[in-house]
């Protein structure tokens, strides 16, 4: 009997032994392990792979990135509008270079020399663009300044006025252009001195478009 017991008892343990065992209670088989260190870390890093709009292929109209020269991308049809935040800091720029007679601060609202490059079919155009229209745009600030008077530093640009019912697109080969853009005359800009509540204006020859926004290409006066 005992001999019995004994081997009834070895056999259910060699049953046992080639089993398999069974899974812990706290884990669902259907959760997947954790990745190793190395593999965590690539989970958790964001992808490097370029997608956005300043890509050529996807680049999209109007505004480009934040920190992007927009010069250096591609040219669109897109009509420019001037009542966007881009175009009220641009504007911004031009009046805080007149108000305080620095011609460097409106820089964000001339045209572009990378585009100039890409716009006009003519030998050496960023020697025309510095040394031509950036020239005569920084004898036009300092002469705005000028007309400003005394309390320039207390002027306050109120808003700028554009003919967008005027603004017509300049095919490719008129101006010398190997790229066409939206241009406007007789723009001005709407301002007042010193809190005295007159408004008074400057007007501003010519503006064109690039990727759907507005830049000066001439203040005052065609040079």
């Amino acid at each position: 009997m005992h001999c019995l017991r004994w081997a009834t008892i070895a056999a259910l343990s060699l049953s046992a032994c080639h089993g398999e065992p069974p899974a812990p209670s706290a884990v669902e088989p259907s959760v997947a392990p954790m990745p190793s260190p190395d593999r965590a870390d690539d989970v958790r890093r964001p992808s490097t792979r370029s997608n956005d709009a300043s890509s050529p292929t996807d680049a999209g109209e109007g505004n480009s990135d934040a920190g992007v020269d927009p010069g250096t991308l591609p040219q669109t049809q897109e009509k420019p509008s001037s009542s966007n935040d881009a175009f009220a800091s641009r504007a911004s720029a031009l009046w805080d270079g007149i108000a305080s007679d620095d011609p460097d601060k409106a820089m964000p609202f001339f045209f572009p020399v990378t585009a100039y490059e890409q716009v006009k079919a003519i030998p050496n155009a960023p020697s025309d663009w510095k040394r031509r229209l950036v020239a005569a745009y920084a004898r036009d600030i300092h002469a705005l300044h000028k007309r400003l008077g005394a309390h320039a530093a207390q002027s306050k640009l109120l808003r700028v006025e554009i003919p967008q019912e005027r603004a017509r697109w300049v095919e490719t080969d008129e101006e010398s252009n190997k790229l066409g853009y939206y241009r406007v005359y007789g723009s001005r800009l709407i301002y007042e001195v010193d809190g005295d509540g007159k408004r008074r204006s400057f007007d501003v020859s010519s503006l064109i478009s690039w990727r759907g926004e507005w830049y000066v290409v001439h203040l005052t006066g065609f040079k």
